[in-house]
């Protein structure tokens, strides 16, 4: 797929460039992304970033196996997240973010998350949007949370963190939870089966 740019009442998604690298390797110096965020290695150099943004987000468009967002105010101004959706497994998506250290607090991860599962389950034919957090990141799922994410409990070894399997929270956001008309007919499990 080709990267496209979506926006919301204050936001502008698109896909990151060379130029953004010194923002993300600013960003990535917080102690929090770097402890929290699987992929983000630690410590995490000019060239991380380098190859991020030159590599890594270029190639996931390329293949279809990860769309990933370069978050800033409408308008223009300083990176103040990431976003991406991964690779789908039938019909679901996985949704990871993580937003720069002076934004927290904002709504903006929430309005950012909202953005992506919206073009997800009505551009993508996303049946069920997944979020994946290692159990303690409190922050994260206040934000899965507050975008109508429904905590389906943990897993145990659930997810792989710098050699190390840890438990993960997993919750999931369905067209429906949007008011929006999933592309495939969804029949939930009665209460008392």
């Amino acid at each position: 797929m080709e990267p496209i740019t979506l926006t919301t009442e204050r936001l502008d998604l698109r896909t990151f460039a060379p130029d953004d690298a010194a923002e993300v390797h600013a960003a990535c110096q917080d102690p929090d992304i770097q402890r929290w965020i699987p992929a983000i290695p630690s410590p995490y150099e000019q060239q991380d970033a380098e190859e991020f943004v030159g590599l890594i987000v270029p190639d996931g468009w390329r293949s279809d196996t990860a769309y990933t967002f370069c978050v800033r105010p409408l308008g223009g101004g300083p990176l103040i997240a990431s976003t991406s959706l991964h690779h789908p497994l039938e019909g679901a998506w996985e949704i990871g973010f993580w937003t720069a250290k002076e934004h927290r607090g904002r709504g903006y991860a929430t309005e950012t998350v909202l953005a992506l599962a919206r073009w997800a389950f009505t551009d993508l034919g996303c049946v069920r949007l997944e979020w994946r957090a290692e159990v303690g990141n409190t922050g994260s799922r206040s934000v899965a949370e507050k975008a109508g994410f429904t905590v389906e409990g943990a897993l145990r070894s659930g997810i792989r963190s710098r050699g190390t399997l840890r438990d993960c929270w997993v919750a999931s956001l369905l067209p429906s939870d949007l008011g929006l008309i999933p592309a495939v007919p969804y029949l939930p499990a009665r209460a008392d089966a």
